[in-house]
């Protein structure tokens, strides 16, 4: 499936059909924090930071990955997983997302861009 680069918003309906297409109940999605835009649509999430860098001019530095299940809701509708996340050099050194100020900026994104439509 084409990655698909977020910047306006997009609908939880087209997330779930696009999760029926690949994993199910899920989507990998890469959040830009410094440009607030999401890349969603890949079969890994190397895959969609890569055509955050190529298109869009995103730094590593400021792309995290996550998985999203567009048919929770809360806390459960983001899950801070990926080995994009493994980031030394940002003081990052697990699958997660362990900034507090990181995560909550990512939440921000998402709830902006993905909308109940």
């Amino acid at each position: 499936m084409e990655v698909k680069i977020i910047k306006n918003s997009i609908s939880k309906k087209e997330i779930v059909d696009i999760a029926k297409k690949q994993f199910g109940d899920l989507v990998k999605a890469v959040v830009d924090v410094e440009q607030e835009i999401i890349a969603i649509g890949g079969e890994m999430h190397a895959d969609e930071e890569v055509a955050l860098m190529e298109q869009e001019n995103s730094k590593r530095e400021y792309t995290w990955g996550i998985n999203l299940y567009p048919e929770k809701k809360g806390e459960e509708l983001i899950e801070f997983d990926s080995i994009i996340n493994i980031k030394p050099f940002c003081n990052n050194r697990s699958r997660d997302v362990e900034n507090p100020e990181t995560r909550e900026k990512i939440k921000i994104i998402i709830n902006k861009l993905v909308v109940e439509r």
